[in-house]
């Protein structure tokens, strides 16, 4: 079978290797995308295991393997305990989520995820959501715009491009990239100013997609969805990720609040399996640069 030319999948055998898949097991791959995760997981499923694979860009439907074992489910991974009960699949032995934008959507200027070339200013996910980026920079208060460029893309003068942003769409309206990218312009030294425009980017795409907020709402699931001893191991790219991900499994809780019980047992739904996240070896890194950031953390059902 080969496998589309969409997304290489990240820290593929170490994720995979992660849930210690059983042939007859229930697993979940919550971010389809490329399909790469989602084929590594069939080749170790034996004829009764089970794939529910969740996905809420369209594009991703292209990518389907031929594979009665495989459920689809065009949604975003925030809603996987109400689909798992849908699709009668309500305790599962593993779920993995790569929570990186694909390569496909990257390079699809029309999507509008990169700063890179000339490009609508969309950046959604998938079509239903309620606003593009475009939408945000035309309508958004100025307070709105610093807390977006501050908390999403941790950019040091968010004010002041919050401030160019409006008095700029005074004028005229943002459409596309090259209408965003000049305001840049000496917010920053000019070798930074690339840096600069990624953390505007990854703060508007955040902002657009909800991102933070369905992370918590994934996880949180995965907690109630899981079987006892089952294994959730997630992927993550930037440290307001990261940062959720690793507090939630090692505390129960967002805040890394951790509680215990009068014998000092934590109470946490899950348990750390690695107290280090996994990253790329350097061969990975060589094939695939994308793959830089990257972040895998396990945790196991309690």
């Amino acid at each position: 079978m080969s496998v589309p030319a969409y997304h290489i999948a990240v820290l593929l055998n170490e994720t995979v290797d992660a849930l210690c898949i059983k042939p007859d097991g229930v697993y979940v791959d919550a971010t389809f995308g490329g399909g790469g995760h989602s084929r590594a997981l069939l080749s170790r499923l034996g004829p009764d295991g089970r794939l529910l694979a969740f996905d809420q860009d369209p594009d991703a439907r292209q990518n389907l393997p031929a594979d009665e074992r495989l459920t689809f489910i065009a949604s975003n991974f925030r809603y996987l305990d109400s689909y798992l009960k849908v699709h009668k699949a309500e305790n599962v032995d593993g779920i993995l989520a790569d929570l990186g934008v694909s390569s496909h959507q990257l390079d699809e200027a029309e999507r509008g995820f990169t700063h890179r070339v000339d490009s609508p200013l969309d950046m959604r996910m998938g079509p239903n959501l309620p606003q593009t980026a475009a939408q945000v920079l035309n309508t958004a208060s100025q307070e709105e715009l610093t807390r977006i460029f501050k908390e999403y893309g941790e950019v040091k003068l968010a004010y002041r491009l919050a401030q160019r942003i409006v008095e700029r769409r005074m004028e005229i309206s943002f459409e596309r990239s090259t209408d965003l990218r000049p305001l840049l312009r000496g917010l920053c030294p000019p070798d930074g100013e690339s840096r600069l425009a990624a953390q505007v980017f990854q703060a508007l795409r955040i902002h657009v997609n909800d991102e933070l907020s369905a992370l918590r709402d994934f996880l949180q699931s995965s907690a109630h969805s899981l079987k006892k001893g089952g294994r959730v191991a997630v992927i993550s790219y930037h440290s307001l990720e990261d940062r959720l991900v690793k507090h939630f499994f090692r505390s129960g809780n967002f805040a890394d609040a951790p509680a215990t019980d009068l014998f000092g047992t934590p109470l946490r739904p899950l348990n750390p399996v690695n107290r280090q996240a996994i990253v790329p070896g350097a061969e990975e890194l060589a094939g695939n640069p994308r793959s830089r950031s990257a972040k895998l953390r396990i945790a196991q059902k309690a």
